[in-house]
């Protein structure tokens, strides 16, 4: 009976994967080529590699290892009022650098060359590497900003260099994208997304110094919280 039940939840976990990996595959192409107006704008194929199939291996791991991380990733519903605005200032930079690096292939704008895309591309993979390793490392990552109640503070590993190293890696995630894709005013538009991260940090920490035991003093062992020396 058990074994039926867990087998029919990760049935479960695994459609709804499925469908949300192939409706961003949708989305993504849509805005990008719609934008470039042709499939043939190689940068575009080239960054929905890199961003889909690490994506596909990383959820199968977790599918197969540690599904209850797996559906709370897959959650998207921000309680918070605040945070709703952050998630959806997010999703219009998105959107609006993706249509931004089509339409600059489409129509001949100014595009970076090959050796800072690949540049771009080696830094993308590196920060994936450190997202896979954050979620080896803390079972407890939730894409919305909550509390659990058995979770612990995680100090060691890359938790003990920075206190977020999750949003460190999806800053440089999301900034080489528009690199990827080649366009200079996409990766400008983009780098509004790094002040959106202070916000929603500032707010988590409210939030974790209040209902999550020891991490006041883990603040004080680890002072930053995204870039060693920096901040």
């Amino acid at each position: 009976m058990l074994f039926n039940i867990t087998t029919t939840m990760k049935n479960g976990l695994l459609i709804s994967a499925l469908t949300r990996l192939l409706l961003g595959v949708a989305i993504l192409c849509a805005t990008i080529f719609g934008a470039a107006g042709s499939l043939h704008y190689w940068n575009g194929w080239v960054l929905i590699i890199a961003l889909f199939v690490p994506i596909s291996l990383v959820g199968v791991v977790l599918l197969i290892k540690e599904p209850e991380l797996l559906r709370k990733r897959l959650n998207v519903k921000e309680r918070d009022v605040k945070q709703r605005g952050v998630v959806k200032a997010s999703g219009l930079l998105f959107i609006l650098a993706f249509v931004l690096s089509g339409l600059g292939w489409r129509f001949g704008w100014y595009m970076l060359p090959r050796w800072v895309v690949t540049i771009g591309l080696v830094l993308f993979l590196l920060a994936y590497l450190i997202y896979a390793e954050v979620l080896r490392e803390n079972s407890y990552l939730s894409r919305t900003i909550e509390v659990t109640a058995e979770q612990k503070v995680i100090d060691t590993g890359l938790y003990a260099i920075v206190r977020h190293p999750m949003y460190s890696a999806t800053i440089v995630l999301f900034i080489t994208m528009p690199i990827i894709l080649g366009s200079p005013i996409a990766t400008a538009i983009m780098l509004l997304y790094i002040p959106l991260i202070f916000r929603r940090i500032h707010h988590e920490e409210a939030l974790l110094e209040r209902e999550l035991k020891g991490y006041t003093e883990y603040k004080k062992r680890v002072r930053y919280r995204l870039f060693p020396y920096i901040w």
